[in-house]
């Protein structure tokens, strides 16, 4: 049998307990929604808005010929893919 030891604590501090337990669990909810959230995929535009330096059309066309940056070809287009970005900026 485990022991159990009873303290008694203020209004304040059940509040307190509560208020951190919640967020606690809000936290881990919002991790496993940010996980679960499908892949977005990025035109030219969109990449040169989304990464911080803002760079240029002709700066990225040359990453992508000196194959610097992750992309993916449909046709004419360029595709990025957001969590292949992510990656890439972490590791450059």
């Amino acid at each position: 049998m485990q022991a159990v030891t009873i303290v008694q604590i203020t209004p304040t501090e059940l509040e307190i307990l509560i208020e951190n337990s919640v967020k606690k669990v809000l936290a881990e909810l919002k991790e496993l929604k940010q996980e679960e959230t499908p892949d977005k995929w990025m035109n030219l535009n969109e990449l040169c808005n989304y990464l911080p330096d803002r760079p240029s059309k002709p700066t990225v066309y040359s990453w992508v010929n000196q194959k610097n940056i992750p992309v993916h070809k449909g046709g004419k287009k360029l595709r990025f893919l957001k969590s292949e970005i992510d990656i890439w900026l972490k590791n450059n």
